[in-house]
């Protein structure tokens, strides 16, 4: 039987915070149904010029587009997403490392989509991809790390990713509802994130004594 680890929310609070604003957000906007209510989360509310609110100083504005879903199965996927990633990478990192590489993905990924397509997006795929990215280089290029992604994992979030850039049959709908430049930049980011920590031990793993726990997502 499956047991929840009694520790594992207070090793992965910054995680479990973040989906808990996702949760929270989507429910005071009926996931989405009431857009107005979510104006305020928005990267902006303006095409142009570009993003007079952060100029304005509105900075969480960066930020804040990543707790916007539309539909419970948005809400749903990417919080379970983000809690597989978050309960690996978290505990290893430690919190405050952790919420800095979450906080670069985020602002970087929003700012990409935004540039490319406007303001009207949301959700926590452009962060999961980004913690997709740097699991998957740490897990290749940086033994300290000490956990290994599972070859099954990387291709299927890699179909993922071709199957909502091309759309082929349109399976997926409507494809511009998909924010795409906000999973390739995430994706991008934390890569490269993930490699120069190989090399800087920028962001300090975390050791279990002398020895570095490996285990297999």
């Amino acid at each position: 039987m499956f047991r929840l680890d009694p520790t594992l929310l207070r090793r992965c609070l910054v995680t479990s915070v973040l989906i808990g604003l996702s949760v929270l957000v989507a429910l005071y906007s009926r996931a989405g149904g009431d857009f107005e209510s979510l104006l305020p989360l928005l990267i902006s509310e303006y095409l142009s010029p570009v993003l007079p609110e952060v100029k304005n100083g509105e900075l969480w504005r960066l930020v804040t587009p990543i707790f916007v879903h539309f539909g419970l199965m948005h809400i749903v996927f990417n919080s379970i997403m983000m809690f597989q990633f978050g309960s690996i990478i978290e505990p290893r990192l430690g919190g405050l490392n952790f919420l800095v590489i979450v906080l670069l993905i985020a602002v970087s990924s929003n700012v990409g989509q935004y540039l490319y397509a406007g303001p009207a997006f949301g959700g926590l795929s452009g962060v999961v991809y980004g913690l997709f990215g740097y699991f998957w280089m740490s897990s290749r290029y940086n033994p300290r790390f000490g956990a290994r992604i599972n070859p099954s994992a990387v291709k299927i979030l890699l179909g993922w990713f071709v199957l909502c850039w091309f759309n082929f049959f349109g399976l997926l709908g409507d494809q511009a509802l998909i924010a795409n430049v906000a999973h390739t930049v995430g994706l991008v980011v934390g890569m490269l994130l993930a490699l120069f920590a190989a090399r800087t031990y920028l962001f300090g793993e975390k050791r279990n004594g002398s020895v570095v726990q490996r285990k297999r997502f």
